[in-house]
């Protein structure tokens, strides 16, 4: 059963499930793709040392696509489809995303068996010129992919020009040092992964900049019904990160948020407890509607539930129907 409806697939390997001779992992072919599924193949063979673990590089629609916003052509599940079909055809055993470009519900028969140990979550200032927001001056231009950071920065620096910029994280890059835009906001995960922390101008806390649910977590995603690979994959999964993606991955859910909806979500462990911040916002950042809650762990879709249904009690409700009809 899909993680994503709180259900999360751990079966031990046994001599009913034994150890794998071969895996092959489906991956989309960015750099940064590539490097969290060659984060994973390493895992797996240091588990299965006589196992042949392979990469199935794959270009996704989602990457093809690159003169519209994400928004206007299908949303964030153009990076996983073909993904997907690799793994119900055969060709590929598990497939590694990124947990902030998985739908908020998985296509029947798929699920995700493991979420691993979330790098940072937060989002990163990148400037040639300056070393914060708060530097940049009137009509200077901040390029973003990303509807939730759009918002947020349009509600904080209304004197600014805020621009979508498509593409992978080192086209991001290029666009920024070729004079595209005077700074690009993205997610500190990616930069950290790449060995790219240098390029970070200001890592922007939660307090600022409010992170997409699933920020800097990694998934692995299978047929639901390999119990093979299941057990196979039980040994990286992250217990405490799994626990916070769930709340924010319910809470988006409960708002039907997609990648047309400005909307963060952030989940951290205190002991026992978890603390949930979610926020939805129109696009201009003119309205927020914003709240946090406290829970056991393992109430985590509960949680998340239960913020969402106190923003649609005061007022998300409106502002989300005025998404929709734009």
């Amino acid at each position: 059963m899909p993680f994503a409806n709180s259900r999360f697939l751990k079966i031990a390997v046994s001599a009913a499930n034994p150890a794998p001779s071969r895996i092959v992992i489906a991956t989309r072919e960015s750099r940064l793709a590539l490097w969290q599924a060659r984060h994973v193949q390493a895992r797996l063979r240091a588990l299965y040392p006589e196992a042949a673990v392979e990469l199935l590089g794959m270009t996704t629609k989602g990457d093809r696509i690159l003169d519209r916003p994400l928004s206007t052509i299908g949303g964030k599940g153009l990076f996983v489809k073909e993904l997907e079909a690799a793994l119900r055809e055969g060709r590929a055993d598990l497939a590694v995303h990124s947990m902030k470009d998985v739908p908020m519900d998985l296509p029947d028969g798929y699920a995700l068996a493991a979420v691993l140990a979330r790098e940072n979550p937060c989002d990163a200032f990148v400037s040639r010129r300056f070393a914060d927001p708060d530097a940049l001056p009137p009509g200077a231009s901040v390029g973003t992919s990303s509807l939730r950071r759009e918002a947020i920065l349009r509600a904080a620096y209304p004197h600014l020009k805020v621009e979508s910029l498509r593409g992978n994280l080192d086209t991001r890059l290029r666009k920024l040092d070729e004079g595209m835009c005077d700074a690009i906001v993205l997610a500190a995960a990616g930069l950290v992964r790449l060995g790219l922390e240098e390029r970070i101008r200001a890592v922007l806390p939660p307090e600022r900049s409010l992170p997409a649910p699933g920020q800097g977590a990694l998934g692995i995603e299978i047929l639901a019904a390999r119990a093979d690979a299941a057990a196979w994959l039980a040994p990286l999964h992250d217990a405490a990160t799994a626990h916070c993606v769930r709340a924010e991955r319910a809470f988006s859910r409960t708002l039907g948020g997609s990648c047309r909806t400005p909307l963060g979500a952030y989940a951290v462990l205190e002991d026992d407890a978890l603390w949930l911040r979610g926020f939805v916002a129109s696009r201009d950042g003119r309205r927020i509607v914003a709240g946090e809650a406290r829970g056991e762990r393992g109430g985590d879709e509960a949680l998340g539930r239960r913020l969402a249904g106190d923003l649609l009690a005061r007022g998300a409700d409106a502002l989300l129907s005025g998404l929709v009809r734009r």
